[in-house]
């Protein structure tokens, strides 16, 4: 019989790997169709309504790719349409968001210091806010603002910081990262979805009809492709920040990350204008890297490695861990070859931080992390990293049984946390 915490952690792996697969394709045709579009260049020989060409060679051959910017005069036979990317993208890292941050809300979602708040609750804000943000962004788009995209792009970035501090009002450092990211993916999917791909079917259908496109359709859609193209470095940030407790688990984490999206934003100003044959603005990276000397500071500014004075009061599946048989055994194994590290002020030469910000060092630190402790340290031989505390296989032994025992009394969901 497989074990269920082990299958649900092979299920988020694959989930996870589904999503970078997905965000790859993605990202990658994203980033090609702007540097392509930017890279265009006129002649005379052009067909009736070609904006542009280019010439391109790859893996042996070559390529010849013009573009129109409404649409051509006969409807090509093939068409390709670039869209599952993103959907695939958007669903997949929804499914990971409910993997991690819904089932295992008790110990990622909410924040207890920060909001009293149900896990339902928590979840439904995490929910609506996805929703939420593209229903504003989509009506600051359609509003006359539409005509002004360097306004619309300030307001862009405020809406975007708004959202990150007040997820971390609510949700865990982790979580607010994960979803600002998600917040922003969603307004880039919604962008393809509701936007780009029905503008470019009215223009198909009309071509087929034998009218004339309206090429506002294009300026409505280029806007928003503008927009994805200028929020995917951020995105990419974002969803690789919960590796890095630094990003996330520090007071300033939300204006680092909106330092992050100002990054996004210069960093891609380059490449379009390079990719335009313009004179390259070598100043963006001067920008660059002050704004991340901003985000080194602010990572450790106010940071407080204070161990809580008292034992905080052991949630419902806590105190079945808590009472488990064998608990005292492993909270001993836990705190000799594991807490040197996973402390607020770390014993091991050279270690600031506890990695990813762990804590074992109370009751409440070891049963709220008591999945991971067992994949981990139990099932696994992943912690402590190249065995430094030379923990024994019996006392893995000892960590898995406790788990076990504790499923057993607790049931499937207390498994999944």
């Amino acid at each position: 019989m497989l074990d269920l915490a082990i299958t649900w952690e092979w299920i988020a792996f694959a989930v996870r790997w589904l999503h970078v697969i997905t965000a790859i394709a993605w990202i990658g045709s994203s980033f090609y169709f702007i540097a392509l579009d930017l890279g265009l260049q006129k002649a005379a020989h052009l067909p009736k309504g070609a904006h542009g060409e280019e010439w391109q060679v790859h893996g042996g051959g070559f390529y010849h790719i013009q573009k129109y910017l409404v649409a051509p005069e006969m409807m090509p036979e093939h068409l390709t349409w670039f869209k599952w990317e993103s959907y695939a993208t958007w669903l997949s890292g929804a499914a990971m968001l409910m993997i991690v941050y819904w089932v295992g809300g008790e110990l990622y979602l909410i924040d207890a210091n920060k909001a009293d708040l149900a896990l339902w609750q928590g979840v439904l804000i995490s929910a609506a806010s996805l929703s939420i943000g593209w229903l504003v962004y989509d009506a600051l788009c359609k509003s006359p603002l539409g005509e002004r995209p360097t306004v619309l792009m300030v307001l862009l970035f405020v809406l975007l910081v708004v959202m990150g501090w007040g997820y971390n009002q609510i949700f865990t450092g982790r979580a607010m990262m994960l979803h600002l990211g998600a917040f922003t993916a969603t307004i880039m999917t919604a962008n393809v979805f509701f936007i780009i791909m029905p503008n470019q079917r009215i223009v198909v259908a009309d071509l087929k009809a034998g009218r004339t496109p309206d090429p506002k359709y294009g300026k409505i859609a280029k806007l928003r492709s503008t927009h994805n193209n200028y929020l995917t470095l951020p995105v990419i940030f974002l969803m690789l920040s919960n590796h890095y407790p630094l990003a996330f688990g520090t007071q300033y984490n939300w204006l680092i990350a909106a330092l992050v999206f100002l990054m996004g934003v210069t960093i891609r100003h380059y490449f379009n204008t390079t990719h335009a044959r313009k004179p390259a603005p070598h100043w963006t990276w001067c920008v660059t890297a002050l704004l991340f000397i901003g985000i080194i500071w602010l990572s450790s500014a106010g940071y407080s490695r204070d161990v809580p004075e008292e034992q905080a009061t052991l949630s419902q599946s806590q105190q079945v861990f808590a009472s488990a048989e064998g608990y005292d055994e492993v909270r001993d194994i836990v705190l000799g070859r594991c807490s040197m590290c996973h402390s607020r002020e770390p014993f091991w030469e050279g270690m600031l931080w506890a990695p990813k910000h762990v804590y074992l060092e109370t009751d409440a630190d070891i049963t709220a992390h008591a999945r991971m402790i067992y994949v981990q340290a139990g099932i696994s031989s992943a912690m402590p990293p190249a065995n430094v505390s030379f923990i024994t296989e019996e006392e893995r032994d000892k960590i898995a049984d406790w788990f076990r025992s504790a499923r057993e009394a607790g049931g499937i969901a207390l498994a999944l946390q």
